[in-house]
């Protein structure tokens, strides 16, 4: 399994963050790898919400179906997600107040398909690109909400 932590602190408050981040018709504006998002469920964000992904990652495009498994809005939600060849992945959003500014705290754990061996070629294949995708979303997440609207 592999684990991807970043975090940034965004000058905007924690209701406002939390309402941009949950909203699936917002997640390519800011997500750096998703494509496109598709088959959303309808209604409030509640547990069991479920929405599709395409992500688009070192040039190979998947899909992922993720169901939310935990939401206490506007501070936590735990997104599990289900991709090709039994690949899983947990992504958790914890918001808090610091200084002033909202800290987003970012978290995704995904087991690739294969087992041992397909871990071992992730390793080889994606190296540090999680990572560095997730910063790069939350960077630009910061932009979006911190420009004048």
């Amino acid at each position: 399994m592999s684990v991807v932590i970043a975090s940034i602190d965004i000058d905007a408050p924690v209701q406002d963050v939390w309402d941009y981040v949950m909203d699936p018709g917002h997640l390519g504006d800011w997500v750096t790898i998703v494509d496109a998002v598709a088959n959303v469920d309808r209604g409030p964000l509640r547990r069991g919400f479920a929405m599709d992904q395409t992500l688009h990652l070192r040039g190979v495009r998947f899909k992922v179906r993720w169901k939310l498994d935990v939401i206490d809005a506007p501070h936590h939600a735990r997104w599990k997600g289900n991709g090709p060849a039994r690949s899983r992945a947990v992504t958790e959003h914890r918001l808090s107040t610091r200084n002033g500014l909202t800290h987003f705290d970012y978290r995704n754990e995904f087991r690739t398909p294969f087992g041992p061996l397909g871990a071992a070629a992730s390793k080889v294949i994606v190296g540090g690109i999680p990572e560095k995708e997730a910063k790069a979303s939350l960077a630009c997440l910061k932009r979006i909400l911190e420009s004048p609207r």
